[in-house]
């Protein structure tokens, strides 16, 4: 759950092609078809050839009729394997052909829903889009369009990458900015963002079948410009983050229901102090000046909360505001958050990081920090005895994550006022990082050290254009070979293929309108792969 909404699907071969997957059945069976086709060509030919004259050679004694019964007996046995190979080379090729028509008869069938099912091995999954429906209550300045309705549901064909819309939502909900998938259930959770309003958090039904989503309750977020969401190692309890008010709770999920319950704790990270900036009067925290900087910094601001891969029991916060990841000690029993010190985003005596999120590797012992004022990744390593040891003694401060390693994730030569990152994630493999730059309107790519004395480091696989303007979020689909981001301002989410062995991103020339959009949820289907 420490993972953003990462799918859980289990690894595809990594060989990556970038044809349809149709197209490489086809490729894999061309071989055997060439070879079939060459040997009945011989043996066509040797038994339709005449035959052969031998000079200066005895007349037969009984005449022309036993010299072509000879032959004739002589040509039979090559017509057989003729007509044989010929008849096996058509099984091989219509193999392939009938692989190609199904599929073609499945996307025909588009409307209806009763007879798509998904297929196996993620295939075939849904996304849900949200958007933001007001821009008067938010800290930053979206330029695009406000959304009449919030949350848009697409199937995806992960064959060819293409989206279909299955359902827009009529819930009268008010800029879900963030989602969390439930670890085992069909349901989705959002929350609202705003600066002036109380924060609100959604539990949602999903229906594969039409992509519709069904409201089945929502609780107060107890704070305001609620941004994000973490699921415990139990799905007993729901970490929230409010950005505005820097507050940490933590809430029950009934287990019945998957609806929350009422906050079983807040931790206040500005210990009730008001903050400075007010929220009816703030600087444009798109920008990312001097002028932004000192405001956006002024007041603590914690941005996000995961909980460590191993134990689940140490809980980070990346505080924006500060410049620092806060440690917690994370009781899932009495549901709370006991402070266990802290660590800078970024080296020392560097300031205006800004840390967004942070992940964890999914193998390597190893956190991945997005600083979004600097434009910068950390990389620290995880300390697994350190950690062991705060649980075991119920406290302390002593820090789980070590600084290694700080990358650029925008060009040497671009403005770092003029860009701010986005959403950080480690690919489902564990070979690559990628971050949204927005304002330079990429996605860069990082590969991972997975051995030698720089393990868990990155180094540049490439930089790429997103085909549209501040990709606020981006989201892979089930198999890691599709991507799949939210151009705010530019209304529209645009697919790219992405290469599991290079970390290179390919548009495919798909996109799609959708009105400010904002964060991107996968919702692969629910059976074993």
């Amino acid at each position: 759950s420490s993972s953003e909404n990462r799918p859980t699907a289990s690894r595809p071969d990594r060989s990556f092609g970038h044809s349809p997957h149709d197209g490489r059945a086809m490729r894999s069976r061309a071989p055997g078809v060439l070879v079939l086709a060459v040997a009945s060509g011989l043996a066509i030919h040797t038994a339709l050839r005449p035959t052969a004259t031998v000079a200066n050679a005895p007349p037969a004694r009984h005449g022309g009729g036993g010299s072509a019964e000879a032959s004739a007996g002589a040509t039979w046995p090559y017509v057989v394997v003729a007509v044989v190979l010929v008849g096996l080379a058509a099984v091989v090729a219509g193999a392939g052909r009938r692989g190609g028509g199904v599929r073609e008869r499945r996307r025909g069938r588009e409307g209806d829903t009763s007879i798509r099912k998904p297929r196996q091995g993620g295939r075939e999954q849904l996304f849900v889009v949200s958007c933001y429906t007001r821009f008067d209550n938010l800290a930053h300045g979206p330029k695009g369009e406000e959304a009449k309705r919030s949350l848009y549901t697409y199937r995806f064909d992960a064959d060819d990458g293409q989206m279909v819309l299955q359902s827009v939502s009529t819930e009268p909900v008010m800029n879900p900015a963030f989602s969390r998938l439930h670890p085992t259930r069909d349901i989705m959770y959002t929350c609202t963002e705003s600066v002036a309003e109380p924060g609100m958090i959604d539990t949602w039904a999903v229906d594969h079948g039409t992509g519709r989503l069904t409201k089945l309750g929502s609780v107060s977020a107890g704070g305001t410009s609620t941004c994000y969401l973490t699921i415990d190692k139990n799905a007993a309890n729901m970490l929230v983050v409010n950005y505005w008010d820097a507050t940490v709770g933590v809430f029950g999920i009934d287990p019945s229901t998957g609806c929350l319950t009422q906050a079983r704790s807040f931790y206040d990270s500005n210990q009730g102090r008001p903050m400075r900036a007010r929220h009816d009067k703030h600087v444009n925290h798109s920008e990312n000046d001097p002028n932004a900087q000192k405001e956006r910094q002024a007041d603590p601001h914690a941005h996000a909360v995961i909980l460590d891969k191993y134990l689940g029991r140490i809980a980070f916060v990346p505080d924006l505001g500060m410049d620092v990841i806060r440690q917690f000690l994370y009781s899932p029993d009495l549901g709370n958050l006991q402070p266990a010190g802290m660590v800078k985003s970024g080296p020392e005596g560097r300031r205006a990081l800004g840390p967004r999120y942070i992940e964890f590797h999914p193998d390597l012992p190893f956190a991945y920090v997005v600083n979004e004022l600097s434009s910068e990744v950390s990389v620290f390593a995880f300390d697994l005895e350190a950690a062991k040891e705060l649980v075991e003694r119920g406290g302390g401060d002593r820090p789980t994550l070590h600084l290694v390693q700080t990358v650029r994730t925008i060009p040497r030569a671009y403005p770092g006022d003029s860009n701010t990152c986005g959403r950080i994630t480690v690919h489902c493999h564990g070979d690559f990082v990628l971050v949204s730059n927005r304002g330079h309107d990429s996605i860069a790519s990082f590969r991972v050290e997975r051995s030698g004395e720089n393990t868990g480091h990155l180094t540049m696989a490439g930089i790429f254009h997103t085909h549209g303007a501040t990709p606020r979020h981006f989201q892979f689909d089930a198999s890691g070979e599709w991507l799949v981001s939210a151009n705010q301002d530019s209304d529209k989410v645009c697919v790219f293929r992405f290469d599991l062995g290079t970390g290179q991103l390919e548009w495919t020339g798909n996109d799609y309108a959708v009105p400010s959009p904002n964060f991107v949820c996968s919702v692969p289907p629910r059976y074993p792969y």
